[in-house]
């Protein structure tokens, strides 16, 4: 079984953003930057599936020589091939839409598919952690001619299909899928494992393929980035004078009656 997992070098979760002066930009002086939460989720899916069933894992992910860092994070954790699609280090991804995105993976995963032979399963995240746009995968999938299916919390591998369980509301949604095909993988579907010091040594020794990202701009323009207004919240502590336990449930009492629950 060979799976292909294709993930994103993002700024760190909880970092403190800050918008360039001129909008069109974030500032990435003093970031780190990881893996998208989904697409490392994908990873340890990705991973998980090749241990129950023998196989390879590959990851792919299209940005800046930078982004050389969540390859390599990746083979620490059990992926066999890494392959970055290079779009150079001069304003990497300024101008990289979903579009153009996705048309330079399904190209790259050709050419991979070219040279080992056709992925059984290709995992993507359900979507970045910077953008969410939700897109990407699924232009892939479309322009490579496989079904997809997005938000998978559960991937199971039954002779020639994949099972892909998703989370609704009252309980669960079943897909059968036939291999080759295309699946989205949301957060929580397993808990990524942490690399070892042997896992890291070893990633140094995989060989890192590249291929230069090859696309015409897609029809999506970004205007204008906005950071959010910042609001400021105070914390009551309950209580905090009250001389007795009368005292406080006095003070619990009026609070559930300010805000209408009494």
């Amino acid at each position: 079984m060979r799976i292909l997992a294709c993930v994103k070098r993002v700024p760190a979760p909880g970092a403190r953003i800050k918008v360039a002066d001129d909008g069109q930009a974030v500032e990435t002086a003093h970031l780190g930057f990881t893996t998208s939460p989904h697409e490392e989720c994908a990873v340890e899916a990705a991973v998980q599936l090749v241990e129950a069933n023998e196989g390879t894992v590959t990851v792919l992910t299209l940005g800046p020589s930078e982004a050389e860092e969540q390859l390599r994070y990746a083979a620490s954790v059990g992926a066999n091939e890494i392959a970055l699609v290079s779009v150079g280090d001069d304003d990497p991804l300024e101008g990289w839409d979903p579009q153009r995105t996705s048309k330079a993976l399904a190209d790259a995963i050709n050419s991979l598919e070219q040279q080992g032979g056709p992925f059984d399963l290709i995992l993507f995240g359900n979507e970045s952690a910077d953008s969410g746009g939700y897109q990407v995968g699924v232009r892939v999938a479309h322009q490579i001619g496989r079904p997809m299916i997005n938000g998978a919390k559960a991937i199971e591998i039954d002779d020639d299909q994949v099972v892909v369980r998703r989370a609704v509301d009252n309980g669960f949604e079943v897909f059968r899928l036939p291999s080759p095909c295309v699946v989205g993988v949301k957060e929580g579907i397993n808990l990524p494992r942490y690399p070892t010091m042997k896992g890291r040594l070893a990633s140094k020794k995989v060989a890192l393929s590249t291929i230069d990202a090859e696309a015409d701009a897609g029809g999506q323009v970004m205007l204008h980035l906005s950071p959010p207004e910042e609001t400021e919240s105070d914390t009551q502590i309950l209580g905090q004078h009250a001389g007795s336990v009368e005292e406080m449930a006095v003070e619990v009492v009026d609070l559930l009656e300010e805000i209408g629950l009494l």
